[in-house]
């Protein structure tokens, strides 16, 4: 029915009326044809052989899991009639579930099986043997510390995300109902949320009033947060089942509307709506079985969250517990954004594509901070990479810990590959600004140096560490920014900007000294010199296999060195300063440092050690174990080369000593004091002499 009469509604969705009852003007069934248009266009569908292919390695896997648990009941001794009847069930969840999955979206699945075959020893050993040795199986990646473990591999080249949950049952029926709250008796926590992910996607579906206009409406707007950079729960925006609540409670909001309506009152919601306060779709649901549920009245923890949208079935839980406040500030620009561009496609002054398009996070800031990790293969980086991402929003939360929330983070939900290094790659961008109206004084600092450090202990304690991982956090400006991070391999011109949307952060003083000096005789805009500043931080210990055997365990705190001084200067006089910017005798790699020879060397170490306690007991340890240990007499000038350290801060005069250890490489640094990189969880002892 055409009109903005209200219409009638069969019953009442949410845990409150709508706010409209009114349906779609002519106008609006336009704008509807027009953005489903749009989302064609743009590639959101995917083919009939590819869905076909989908069903197709789903029945494989289903085969596969029920092939397991009979294998594991006739292992155990249990009776011919049990194998018979042994059974296990697969079922998806999160966009496939959902209906909003697009081309080459991986499938979110879990396999439901009897009591007695367990996650950790039957799943993660007895079916990770099984999968290798599947010809169709690729890439597989048991995670079995992750908050919901998981399988991840590549089926026939679809992605497949595998969880496993054992029931009270001893055998499992084709038909079971895993929106029953039985499933959930006599369970572990990590069991009850392996179970969520499928009872919340039926919940929701349930409790929208209209699924193809909920699901039109959430394909939009999944597409728009990816595109504005504010689609990723790991990093602490909102992942897919925290925009599909927020998309259904529009809905409910609205349910006569139609998509183009909905994605506009979307905005309009959200725009205005009262963080903390909860989105739910539903009541929450009373205790049943003891199982904790999302309460601020009885749980503190719960007060701390700053923008709880809570799941639809029992136990409620708030999916969106890792967003900060640096990320809910970015989320609610970007819903002011949308919202405003909204109002401009109902007043026919711009069209859909200009909703989406793309966020320009290089452009919106002056100062980042790069994350830069390195592997030794791709399969490593692989692992790697998916612990160091799950690690970045807690560095997003240590820097508003640490400047008490004056300092601002933009974590960006996307991973750039440096094509010209040889070596396996990722590197992470975070924008760093000051809080808008915040007085700081003149020439205070952020010094998060200790938070960086803080930060990088807790990613090198990762359980599955091996030799080559490595991870850098560098300080880099806007014109430092890599080119490989534009998509057309250079950056576009900047065009001025309103006031409201400047960042507030600019260059200090001491900052603008610095630059000056190093880019004396050199235009800073050329594309030459913006190569020769960008951080290439792992390039050069790539290019001889000497450099290649030091550089892996070296402390990174210099590595990343792009500027002669390492403070960020703020408008007020303000600075951050991060590792980059270590020490109290600033020197360069000048015509001073010495040049050691093998016998001075030497005699400078028996000298050390005689006159200090520590140094000596130290380097009995080494003698009594198996470190190699290497005198390096270079001079510093060359070690600058081999390394590329940049400008490294030394107290002179030093030696340079290299410890090599079960592929494992730590250095000391001998003069006026003695620093040992050491221990596989990068932990940093130091030693006065």
């Amino acid at each position: 029915m055409v009109g903005s009469e209200a219409l009638p509604s069969p019953r009442q969705h949410g845990v409150t009326k709508p706010l409209s009852l009114a349906g779609p003007s002519e106008a609006d069934l336009l704008r509807t044809k027009k953005l489903n248009k749009f989302l064609v266009d743009s590639g959101l569908y995917e083919s009939q052989e590819e869905t076909a292919k989908r069903e197709k390695v789903l029945g494989q896997i289903k085969q596969i899991v029920v092939e397991w648990v009979k294998e594991l009941t006739r292992l155990r001794g249990y009776s011919d009639q049990m194998v018979e009847d042994a059974n296990a069930v697969v079922f998806t969840f999160g966009s496939y579930r959902l209906g909003v999955h697009g081309p080459g979206a991986d499938i979110d699945t879990l396999c439901v099986g009897p009591s007695y075959v367990n996650r950790d020893e039957d799943f993660f050993f007895g079916l990770h043997e099984m999968l290798t040795k599947k010809e169709e199986v690729t890439e597989l990646q048991p995670v079995p510390s992750a908050h919901v473990p998981v399988m991840k591999f590549k089926f026939e080249g679809i992605s497949i995300d595998l969880l496993y949950a054992s029931i009270s049952r001893s055998v499992v029926p084709d038909d079971l109902d895993i929106s029953d709250v039985s499933v959930l008796y006599n369970v572990d926590e990590p069991t009850v949320r392996s179970l969520n992910g499928c009872r919340v996607a039926d919940q929701i579906l349930k409790h929208v009033p209209n699924v193809e206009h909920f699901r039109t409406t959430l394909r939009c707007l999944k597409f728009w947060a990816k595109r504005r950079g504010v689609y990723s729960n790991v990093t602490g925006f909102l992942g897919g089942v925290n925009w599909a609540i927020l998309v259904a409670r529009v809905c409910q909001f609205y349910p006569n509307a139609v998509p183009s309506m909905l994605v506009s009152r979307f905005f309009r919601v959200y725009t205005q709506w009262r963080w903390p306060n909860p989105v739910m779709l539903c009541a929450i649901q009373e205790d049943e079985l003891g199982c904790t549920v999302w309460d601020p009245r009885k749980n503190p923890k719960d007060k701390t969250h700053h923008m709880p949208i809570i799941t639809p079935a029992y136990p409620c839980m708030n999916s969106s517990y890792n967003v900060s406040i640096s990320t809910l500030r970015v989320m609610t620009e970007q819903f002011q954004f949308g919202n405003r561009i909204c109002e401009e496609i109902e007043l026919n002054k711009a069209q859909w594509p200009v909703l989406f398009e793309p966020y320009m996070f290089f452009e919106s800031y002056k100062n980042y901070l790069q994350v830069d990790i390195v592997a030794a293969d791709p399969d490593d980086l692989r692992a790697w990479k998916g612990w160091v991402e799950s690690r970045l929003r807690q560095l997003t939360l240590m820097i508003e810990r640490d400047t008490q929330g004056k300092l601002q983070c933009h974590p960006y939900p996307h991973d750039y590959i440096d094509p010209s290094k040889q070596c396996s790659h990722n590197a992470f961008f975070m924008g760093l600004q000051r809080k808008q109206g915040e007085l700081v004084q003149e020439n205070q600092q952020f010094d998060i140096r200790g938070t960086v450090d803080e930060f990088r202990h807790s990613v090198n304690m990762y359980m599955f560490w091996k030799p080559g991982m490595e991870i850098y956090v560098s300080h880099v400006r806007r014109k430092q920014i890599p080119l490989y991070v534009f998509p057309d391999g250079y950056k576009r011109p900047r065009l001025p900007r309103a006031a409201s949307h400047q960042p507030v952060c600019g260059l200090g003083s001491a900052e603008k000294t610095s630059v000056k000096r190093k880019g004396e005789g050199v235009e800073r805009d050329s594309p030459q010199r913006r190569q020769s500043i960008s951080p290439s931080p792992i390039s050069s210990p790539f290019m001889s296999p000497l450099s290649h055997s030091l550089v892996n365990g070296l402390e990174p705190v210099s590595s990343f060195k792009n500027e002669e001084v390492g403070v960020i200067g703020c408008s007020s006089g303000s600075s951050i300063v991060t590792n980059e910017d270590v020490g109290l005798e600033k020197t360069s790699f000048g015509s001073n440092c010495q040049e050691l020879s093998e016998e001075d060397s030497q005699s400078a170490v028996d000298k050390l050690s005689r006159s200090n306690a520590k140094l000596r007991m130290l380097l009995s340890e080494l003698e009594q174990s198996d470190y190699e240990v290497r005198h390096d007499i270079n001079s510093l000038r060359k070690i600058k080369e081999l390394f590329s350290l940049g400008k490294v801060l030394f107290y002179q005069p030093c030696l340079f000593l290299v410890l090599q250890a079960k592929h494992r490489v730590f250095k000391i640094l001998l003069g006026y004091s003695i620093i040992l990189f050491g221990g596989f969880n990068g932990e940093v002892r130091m030693a006065g002499v």
